[in-house]
């Protein structure tokens, strides 16, 4: 699966991989259960997906998933393929801040 990543996949990847943010491992299309998680943070049970237009069609399908992942205890942070291009940083406080918020209440 790796060698067939999006474009915005490779670019995110460029920004977590080597514990660049919060000193937080990330693992790259991870499974769990019968879902592949674009990005995937076990410290804190944290998952990114982007999404590309086609997601606009599978609503339902990515909330039934959230529920589901949710279920297990991960919480799914949503972006467009586009904020990785227009507004990296946006997606790297997010992170950024729910780590905190999670620290705060461990």
């Amino acid at each position: 699966m790796r060698n067939n990543s999006t474009p915005a996949e490779c670019e995110l990847w460029n920004y977590l991989k080597g514990k660049r943010v919060c000193n937080l491992k990330f693992r790259r299309q991870h499974s769990i259960d019968n879902y592949i998680l674009d990005f995937y943070c076990s410290q804190l049970k944290l998952a990114i997906e982007l999404d590309g237009e086609y997601h606009v069609f599978n609503e339902e399908y990515d909330r039934l998933r959230d529920e589901k992942l949710n279920a297990f205890g991960i919480t799914t942070l949503r972006f467009e393929n586009r904020i990785v291009f227009e507004h990296p940083n946006e997606i790297i406080d997010e992170i950024k801040e729910f780590y905190q918020n999670r620290s705060l209440t461990y």
